[in-house]
Formats: structure tokens, sequence, C-alpha cells
């Protein structure tokens, strides 16, 4: 077959395959992907033979027509639990969109443009479509399902611009916030936001800063996205290749440890799981030791062991299931894609999957022992960081002895705070500044009420959280930053800088009696109240605080909502004025670079 048109008659590769396609007479939906590529092909080389110049996308559709017709040839597969997309449906689809386009006489550049346009609008649609579905499938409690995304430009180059675009769409509906049945935009709980700060968005020049700026203005009116520094992750996931990973935390912080597929010898995250925790109470093994420190080792190991027992029996109760017990997460690709009554013992050791020991209460423990918190950069701290290291080389003598991955996971306790609280005066009664709240603090965290600024924090908190692989995550507490978003903005270039996984807790509460938008607070009774009309109704009151991690809009027990009471600011509204020395106790004010909006309390 021969054909006397020229090249330059045609706009771009995808008008000549519509030429070939009329001149076959055949209807796009029919065609043959081996046929058309011949066509193709055999009209490229008649070019050449011609001495014509071509254009570059003409070469490159031939490139990826070759591509189409090998993978059309060749059997269907999975790879990575995804399943391939059909290349003849790849191709049709770009073929229709443009024929669409060029039948209302437009250019090229006119074509790509509305093309842009269409995209955005399908995936605006798509994103919002997400949204009302995750928070129309309620569970029993009235929750929505706990899902998190994850916005991170790194997992693609082929497709990054479109990545993008998904991006700005979730954080521009997230700011726009979610309609109540009262046709008011509050903010959701779920899905949680995900934002991974990395070189391509975390500086002014960044192709992709105006995402960055975007987030903080998000996390100023609806607390969310958190933020993950692809820097220091890749610092601290290193896997056995040599290479740094990044990749998201399961629900508020559990994060797996690197893993390499020993078939495809590639990293692996999404599919792999955890089988579950154990919580040592760090309060009790200290009050149980009545300060002496060699009575207080001698019983955190046997309560570590203790742990230990407790998570062997998690373990060998799930070495018992098989693939049918939840087809969809073991049968059809959510953790694997096992045969019918398959066990998943399998995947339980050599790391697949993790197992973690939890802890809580490192600040009382300490505060407890050693009279300071571990916050002093003395023997409060030392202590601390002693603590953490002897579970770590628990978990790995653990691991060493069961192939199975153990991690030290800083566990959220957000009822569990409560209940612990209330046994421990139980069993030891009211200490001052230990057991006199209704509460205990989560992991490492510098304690609710204890006065810190905020670069001071994060940057001290970023040494837990190395030991705490299976888990961890920081936040900082800040008034209502919406006019503020430079303070936002340099928060979260320290955060890159800094530490692995940080959020900030800001203010997203509404009265629906009054229309108040501002903080709704809490009475010394522990109720909470409208300060504008004295609402005390919580049906109709919408109160979005972060829990350790997840944001909660249900209200708390007793315990934690005092803890949420006694919560101190860590950073104000006020003008920043530089000083010789840094606010944050570094020897060099690196993260000020520019003058900072902000002051530290």
């Amino acid at each position: 077959m021969h054909y006397v048109t020229k090249i330059n008659e045609f706009e771009g590769p995808l008008d000549l395959l519509l030429h070939l396609i009329k001149k076959s007479n055949i209807d796009i939906y029919d065609i043959s992907l081996s046929d058309i590529t011949d066509q193709y092909l055999e009209y490229i080389h008649q070019m050449e033979e011609l001495n014509l110049d071509i254009a570059s996308e003409y070469l490159v559709m031939a490139t990826e027509l070759l591509e189409y017709k090998s993978r059309s040839l060749l059997p269907k597969k999975i790879e990575d639990d995804k399943e391939e997309e059909d290349p003849k449906e790849e191709l049709i689809k770009r073929l229709v969109d443009y024929k669409k386009y060029k039948e209302n006489g437009l250019s090229k550049e006119q074509c790509e443009k509305f093309a842009k346009e269409d995209t955005k609008k399908e995936v605006a649609d798509g994103v919002q479509t997400f949204n009302y579905q995750v928070n129309s499938m309620t569970n029993t409690n009235g929750q929505a399902p706990f899902l998190s995304v994850c916005m991170y430009l790194g997992e693609t180059d082929e497709y990054k611009e479109e990545l993008a675009m998904i991006i700005e769409e979730f954080l521009n509906q997230r700011i726009l916030g979610f309609k109540n049945e009262k046709g008011v935009y509050i903010t959701p709980a779920f899905p949680k936001l995900l934002y991974v700060l990395e070189e391509d968005n975390i500086h002014e020049n960044s192709k992709y800063w105006y995402l960055t700026e975007l987030a903080a203005k998000c996390t100023a009116k609806r607390m969310v996205p958190d933020y993950i520094s692809e820097k220091i992750m890749k610092q601290m996931k290193v896997d056995a290749n040599g290479d740094g990973q990044c990749y998201p935390c399961m629900g508020c912080r559990s994060f797996l440890t690197p893993y390499i597929d020993p078939v495809t010898n590639k990293p692996k995250y999404y599919g792999r799981f955890n089988q579950g925790v154990v919580t040592i109470n760090l309060v009790d093994v200290a009050l149980s030791s009545g300060k002496d420190l060699k009575k207080f080792w001698k019983i955190y190991d046997e309560r570590l062991e203790l742990c230990h027992k407790a998570l062997q029996a998690r373990h060998e109760r799930l070495a018992k299931a098989t693939s049918d017990i939840a087809p969809i997460l073991w049968q059809h690709g959510a953790f694997a894609r096992l045969p019918k009554g398959a066990s998943i013992h399998p995947l339980l050791h050599g790391g697949y999957s993790t197992i973690s020991l939890g802890y809580a209460g490192l600040y009382e423990c300490v505060k407890y022992m050693t009279g300071k918190s571990h916050t002093d950069n003395g023997d409060g701290k030392d202590f601390a960081i002693e603590v953490m290291k002897k579970m770590n080389e628990k978990c790995a003598e653990w691991k060493e002895a069961e192939d199975i991955d153990y991690s030290v996971y800083g566990t959220p306790i957000e009822s569990t705070t409560y209940k612990f609280a209330k046994c421990l005066q139980k069993r030891f009664g009211k200490i001052k500044g230990i057991t006199d709240k209704n509460y205990i603090t989560n992991s490492y965290h510098v304690p609710v009420f204890e006065e810190i600024d905020a670069f001071s924090k994060l940057k001290l908190e970023s040494e837990f959280q190395r030991l705490s692989p299976g888990g961890a995550i920081s936040y900082v507490e800040t008034p209502n930053l919406q006019n503020n978003l430079e303070v936002v903005l340099q928060i979260m270039k320290f955060i890159y800088d800094n530490i692995m996984y940080a959020e900030l807790n800001t203010k997203s509460d509404y009265c629906q009696k009054c229309g108040y938008t501002g903080e709704i607070l809490i009475d010394d009774n522990l109720e909470w109240y409208c300060p504008n009309c004295g609402n005390r109704d919580h049906n109709t009151l919408n109160v979005a605080r972060r829990t350790c991690g997840y944001i909660g809009s249900n209200f708390w027990n007793k315990g934690r909502t005092q803890e949420i009471k006694e919560r101190v600011l860590h950073i104000d509204n006020k003008d920043y004025v530089e000083e010789d020395e840094c606010k944050c106790g570094c020897e060099k004010h690196e993260h000020s670079e520019e003058k900072e909006a902000v002051t530290s309390k």
C-alpha cells in the first residue's frame, strides 16, 4: 500500500493515524494494532526514502506503536499487583479524543488546550466522587473508613504533570471542605492526606512550589496534609540494595520496614502489611520500680518479654489462617494473590510484613525516674534515649531469632491514653506530675503542657523518630494561621531538613446554631461550648481536632478531652525579629534564610 500524502500535511502523528484509518475504511474501535503499526511504519519509511525531514514526534509515535504492538502480542501479566492497561484501549482513547477536537476545526495547539481542560474537569469530578464516597461509606460507629491519600511527585517521572494535577485537585477540594447535612462546608476526617516534601516542591524556585503553597493554605484551614520529608526518610529507610526509599505510612503513623522483593530485586511497599501491635506502658514500669534503677531495668526486661509473648500469640494465630478468610486481602491483590485455601504463613516472615512493639508514656517514665523531662538535653534525655535503644535491641534480637520483622512503634493510644491513666491511678494513686491527669503522654512526645517552641520541639523529636522505625509522627500546635501562611511554609521547610514525618494542629470548628467559625472551647468541666453563643449541643457543634495522627470529629473521652484542653501553642502569629542566637537552639539559623514571620513562644 502506497501513500503520496506528504508528512507536512498532517498536524501530528495522531492526525496521520486518523488518515490511515480513514484510508483503510475501518472504524477507530475496530483497528488492529498490528496492521495500523505496520501501515504507520511503512509511511515513515517512505518519507525517509524521499529524504524528507521527519519531526521527532512522529518517530516517538513509531516507537510507542511498536511497544503497543509488542504488548498486545504478549500474554497478559500482573506486575506489582496491578493489571496492565490494554494497549489497544490506550491508543483508541487518544485517537477518539483527538478526533473529537479535530472535527470541530481546531488546531493542534487548540486541541491540546481543550484536552487539558477536559482532563482537569475529569480529574475534578473523579476526586469529588472519591471524597464523597469515602465520607458516605460509614461503619456501625458512624465513622468514615480509615483511608490515606499520599501525594508524592517522586513516584513517577512519566506522568508527573498529571500527578501534579491530581494533587492540586485534592488540595483544592479539601480547602473547600465537605458539605454536611446543613449545607455547610466542614473539615472531614478522611481521607487523610499525606504530602511529600521534595526538591521539586520545597523551594520558591522549584517547579511545583505552587503545590506546596496550596498545601500550606490547606493545612492552615483544614489541618491536613501531614508532611513527609523525602530527604530525611531516604536517610532513615535504606533497603538491602543500599538505596534510600520514600513511601507512605499505613494509617496515621505505622511505617513498614524497607523490603526488597526477592523475585524482582526491587523495593516493594504497596500491598504489604502489619501483623499487629502490643504496647508497653512505660509509666507502669517506672512506678513499679520505686525509682530503683536496677529494679527498673529488671522489670523493663520482664515487661518487654511479656509483650514479646503477646506478639508471638498474634503471629501464631495469623499463621494458621488461609487466604479464604479474606479473599479481597489475600486472593485479589490487596495484600497478595494467593490461591484459594493457601496459607498466609509465608507472608509473615522474611520482612514481607512487620509486627510492632508499641510504647506509651516515655515522658512520665523519664520524669519519675530522673525528675526531669526528656527535653532537658541532660539526664532526662539520656535516660529516654537509653529506654528507646533497649526496645530496638530487643526487636533486633527477636527478628534475628524468628525471621519476623519486629519494629518499635509509637502507639497513638487515642482512647488507651485514658484507660492507661485510670489503671495507673488505681494501682499507684495520684502522683503529682506523673499520674494526676486523666491521660498519659503519647509515645516519645513532649508533653502537651510543656512550653517549647515549634522548631526546638521538631528538632528534639526527630531524634526519637529515628528510634521508632515502626512508626512515629510529631506535631506542632498552632493558632489559626489562615492569614499567616508564611509561618506554615517556614515550618514545612524546617520539617524537610530535620524530621521525617510531622503535622500542624490548627483549629477548624463550626457552630451550626450561630454560624461561628472560630475555635470551639472546653470549659473546666471538660465540656465543649461555642464561645459566641454558648451552644453545648454536640449534635450542632462541628469540632475537628487531631488525636495523635488522625483528625477526630466525633468528640472524645474525658482523658483525651483534658489532653486537648491542656495543649499549649508552639508558635504564635507575631512578627519574628531575627536575633543573633537562633530560636530553635541550633548553631546556625538555617531555616531563616529570609526573615521569618513567626515567633517562638
